[in-house]
């Protein structure tokens, strides 16, 4: 079946001879004579395309396609009459219609139009499904108050048009947020276009930005579009603008000043029309205090500016960024989704993270590939190194509720350690901790210390 079909129109001939033209060509079709009939159809059926008359009884097609779409906006509806003229196609399509066609109906129309309209369907479903997957690439995770009000931020400055300066450590997200402003704003069906300022040589970024022309200079053998030319109508997000040199900083100041700019050899001026959003870990005030960067410059680029915290600042959002990025490897790896003990999240919940999200993501990713069992244990974390060892083990002797607990773990730690120090000798190992031999192995058996299966017992 290619698709259920929902013709209305209060004239049974056309209803019969609309159905039977669909039907032959593989579609299902339902009829309603009316608009009241309609609506009550598509309460309890899954309708793909509607065919619908203007002139109709009590409810005109007007009427009745502003009810459809408040119902189910990417229904498309195809209008029908006898009556058409100009003003009445316009309205419909303003309205959400996705074609007019007039009576007498033939049957090339019909057949056309209804597959054009169920591709189109088709096409929105798929943009809207794959529009939906980069903005949950590109989400930001984080419950905590901080970070709603970032998220509300964002919706708020995306709406508008003005530069951003997005402000924060490395590994905080500066590029998320740079994108979610592109993605919710009216450029979004635009290019996002990323120049990170710090990785080109500065003698090639003012190449990298304007373009050059032809034999510009040594090693121009073709002309380059720059990536001005390629942000036009979109986004060009400038990261780690703090490390641009003077001279390319004046050079943009004129772009931005006039939104023209001349090829790297070229004479013709070039006109665009460009979203700027930059970034920077660095503190701009303090960098224009010791002549590293424009003053004029950076009120141009800070017309909206936004802070991201670092990840120690909200560690409330650590437990749920920890489970985002085993979804996400999961998902996109094919890697067998684990689980952590409630402590091992205690653990990085009170980590700071000088890496911010980034250095997060990446001790997430190292555990689903290095641990090997379905749960995550603090074993782990001290094997794999993500934590310091020192960091983890007064972590996990705080987190205890009574003394004997950390006690017994302080104990068991001291006495692992020492056996491997003495690679697994009893005898020397019970000398160094100043205990008999026999008291040793039953510490070893009450704290349930791992051993190997051989060992030197001299």
């Amino acid at each position: 079946m290619k698709g259920k079909v929902l013709i209305v129109d209060d004239e049974v001939g056309i209803l019969d001879t609309v159905s039977g033209i669909l039907e032959d060509e593989g579609y299902k079709t339902l009829t309603a004579v009316d608009a009241e009939t309609a609506i009550d159809i598509l309460e309890k059926e899954e309708i793909d395309l509607i065919f619908l008359d203007v002139w109709l009884p009590k409810m005109n097609g007007i009427e009745a396609i502003k009810k459809i779409k408040e119902k189910d906006f990417q229904i498309p509806v195809i209008m029908i009459s006898g009556h058409g003229n100009i003003e009445l196609a316009v309205q419909a399509v303003k309205l959400g219609a996705f074609d007019f066609i007039e009576k007498p109906l033939s049957i090339e129309r019909i057949i056309l139009t209804a597959e054009r309209a169920l591709e189109f369907k088709r096409l929105e479903r798929e943009n809207i499904k794959l529009r939906s997957a980069v903005m949950r690439k590109y989400e930001l995770i984080g419950s905590s108050e901080v970070m709603k009000k970032i998220k509300s931020q964002i919706e708020t400055i995306a709406k508008g048009d003005s530069r951003v300066l997005i402000l924060g450590e490395s590994g905080t997200g500066k590029e998320l947020v740079a994108r979610m402003i592109h993605l919710l704003s009216s450029r979004a069906r635009a290019p996002f276009v990323e120049v990170n300022c710090a990785a080109i040589p500065q003698e090639l970024i003012e190449s990298e930005l304007f373009g050059h022309e032809k034999g510009a200079f040594t090693g121009a053998i073709d002309k380059k579009i720059g990536k001005f030319e390629l942000a036009n109508e979109g986004t060009l997000f400038l990261d780690e603008i703090g490390d641009m040199s003077l001279l390319t900083q004046a050079k943009l100041l004129r772009v931005i000043e006039t939104q023209k700019f001349q090829r790297v050899g070229g004479t013709r001026d070039i006109t665009v029309n460009v979203r700027i959003i930059s970034a920077t870990n660095k503190d701009l005030t303090e960098e224009i205090r010791k002549g590293n960067f424009r003053e004029d410059l950076y009120w141009r680029l800070n017309v909206v500016p936004i802070y991201l915290p670092p990840l120690r600042e909200r560690k409330e959002d650590i437990p749920e960024l920890i489970n985002y990025f085993i979804d996400e490897f999961s998902r996109e790896k094919g890697w067998k989704k684990k689980t952590l003990d409630p402590q091992v999240i205690k653990i990085l919940q009170s980590y700071d993270w000088p890496g911010n999200v980034r250095e997060l993501r990446n001790a997430v990713e190292r555990l689903m590939i290095m641990v090997t069992k379905d749960v995550i244990e603090v074993s782990d974390i001290e094997n794999t190194g993500i934590i310091k060892d020192s960091k983890v083990k007064e972590e996990k002797y705080f987190s205890y509720t009574s003394l004997k607990q950390a006690r017994d773990a302080f104990e068991r730690d001291f006495i692992l350690k020492k056996l491997k120090e003495n690679n697994w000798n009893m005898t020397k190992t019970a000398e160094i901790l100043g205990i008999e031999r026999s008291n040793l192995y039953k510490k070893i058996k009450s704290l349930n210390i791992p051993l190997p299966k051989e060992f030197a017992e001299n």
